[in-house]
């Protein structure tokens, strides 16, 4: 593989790595809804402020959100909404899998 073809599907990977976790990708949906602060993110995870912070952190070096610092309290947003796009993808496969376990199971001779 050429480097320059390496070099793109590495930044790919990092951008699948920051979202391959659950509760990224609930804050993710969470900022789908529009800018949240990180008090109010961490409270709908059930998590303390570094552990939220931590992921936002993750989410941010990869490019998904962007931050801005109001006084004391740092508010995030969606830096790429299209990432809402890659989710409904995702949703489609999961179905996907879905009916076709159904149909192994309703096939399947007992």
């Amino acid at each position: 593989m050429p480097d320059m073809n390496r070099d793109r599907y590495q930044a790919r990977a990092q951008v699948m790595k920051a979202l391959a976790h659950p509760t990224r990708l609930f804050l993710v949906d969470q900022l789908a809804n529009g800018e949240r602060c990180v008090c109010e993110l961490a409270e709908k995870v059930d998590a303390d402020l570094s552990t939220v912070s931590r992921h936002l952190t993750v989410l941010r070096q990869a490019g998904l959100v962007k931050d801005e610092k109001r006084g004391q309290q740092v508010w995030y947003s969606l830096k790429v909404p299209c990432i809402l796009n890659f989710f409904g993808c995702v949703e489609d496969v999961l179905h996907a899998n879905a009916r076709r376990a159904r149909q192994v199971l309703t096939s399947r001779k007992v």
